[in-house]
């Protein structure tokens, strides 16, 4: 600074920006948070309407959830950003509540933006807020209440209200139930990521139904495979049924016809021992992540045995864990302990195309740690919408068979706001 000027001799920043500092800040920060918040007020409540999202893609979507609809929005402002980053620690959490917690954030900050204008000062008012959390905390734990079948019921129904999934409460509500207290039996634990997804592609949502195993899109290489087996072992494989390529490029000299027989003849006692190991295991599916050699599943074929190959790793495990099946690598080195067990397998054929392909069901385990729901529909826009209010369902109906339930309806809000205002009256100070 020179010659008592008040400016630096280098501007950062140019001529036409605009510094905002002190209050002004704060009040900018809660409005952009407010106004942030307030997209989702119009989705809140029994009255409330669904919106229509443009993607940049040209895409649309039509939807009430609150994290979907953050999800899409493109948030550049900073306090919008931290509105973005509440959202999806709550959809993480619980799955469920999202449009719940930007609104009381919003009503939060408009309280906030009021006592500041009042000269209260923001480190006063976090400890205010923190208090009042504390209060909160203490009023949930007075109100909570044990679970039972009736309240976990009453949870899947909760949280599919407001959704298009509400069209068939009864029955969707069920299907969770059931899932999850099916997964929670086997495994101990029941998570949303244990129950699949399947869009049949036609009749209503009252067509959707419980499958206890996995739903696998894959092309049936052979019309001549065996369908509907009935009562059936399953073997697992991660990688190809076939005879392993050579790591190093190899010249074979052959001078004789008799030479080249012996060659043929052994690559083909080499293909019929894998398919002997895989055979004398008794399993008829086989489920693989690689390719099959096509003599080797021509043999399978003509022994009746069902084989899928090309499956990704995430189709590999959950059909593991529907069957009770352990992954292993070699097809020479199965054991009776590696199959796994399906009460039916079958598949159907679809057109031929680049994106459709045959399904493949793989039902009644006996012990599924992993299950599918079956969603019926047209598989539009609407079904999406569907599975993903019975994605929100699932996280909050799981989390309600794990802990203590607390009164719906806004009695527990109802509750808390009468226990910190009671508590505030007590208190000295600002």
């Amino acid at each position: 600074m020179e010659g008592g000027s008040d400016k630096p001799k280098v501007e950062i920043t140019s001529q036409s920006t605009k510094v905002t500092s002190g209050t002004d800040v704060q009040e900018k920060l809660i409005l952009a948070a407010r106004v942030f918040s307030d997209l989702l007020k119009p989705t809140y409540g029994p009255r409330g309407l669904d919106k229509m999202l443009y993607k940049t893609d040209g895409t649309t979507a039509v939807t009430n959830d609150g994290a979907k609809i953050v999800a899409e929005l493109l948030v550049k402002h900073p306090a919008a950003k931290m509105m973005v980053s509440m959202a999806e620690s709550q959809e993480e959490d619980c799955g469920d509540g999202v449009t719940t917690t930007m609104l009381l954030c919003g009503s939060l900050l408009i309280e906030a933006n009021n006592l500041f204008r009042k000269g209260l000062h923001p480190l006063t008012l976090v400890d205010g807020y923190g208090l009042s959390l504390e209060v909160a905390l203490s009023q949930i734990e007075k109100d909570i209440s044990i679970t039972d079948d009736e309240k976990i019921i009453s949870v899947a129904k909760t949280s599919l209200r407001g959704k298009v999934a509400e069209s068939n409460l009864t029955v969707f509500s069920s299907l969770i139930v059931d899932a999850l207290k099916t997964v929670l039996k086997n495994r101990g634990e029941a998570l949303a990521q244990h129950v699949s997804m399947f869009k049949i592609g036609t009749g209503g949502s009252q067509d959707s139904r419980l499958v206890k195993g996995v739903i696998i899109r894959s092309r049936v290489l052979l019309n001549n495979l065996p369908n509907n087996l009935k009562d059936s072992h399953v073997i697992c494989l991660d990688g190809d049924i076939k005879i392993r390529e050579m790591v190093r490029d190899t010249e074979l000299k052959i001078t004789n016809a008799d030479d080249f027989d012996s060659f043929i003849g052994a690559e083909r006692d080499r293909k019929e021992a894998i398919f002997r190991g895989i055979s004398e295991t008794g399993a008829r599916v086989v489920l693989c992540s690689g390719e099959i050699d096509k003599d080797i599943l021509h043999l399978m074929c003509d022994r009746g045995i069902l084989a899928v190959e090309k499956l990704d790793s995430s189709e590999l495990r959950n059909a593991s864990e529907a069957t009770s099946s352990r992954i292993i690598e070699n097809p020479m080195e199965i054991e009776a302990g590696d199959l796994g067990f399906c009460g039916r397998a079958s598949w159907t054929r679809k057109e031929s195309s680049s994106e459709v392909e045959d399904v493949i069901r793989i039902d009644d385990c006996l012990s599924p740690s992993v299950v599918t729901i079956e969603v019926g529909g047209a598989g539009g826009t609407g079904t999406e919408e569907v599975i993903r209010g019975l994605h929100d369902s699932l996280r909050a109906t799981s989390l309600a068979l794990e802990d203590d339930l607390l009164p719906g309806a806004g009695a527990t809000f109802s509750r808390i706001a009468h226990a910190v205002r009671e508590v505030s009256e007590s208190q000295g100070g600002r």
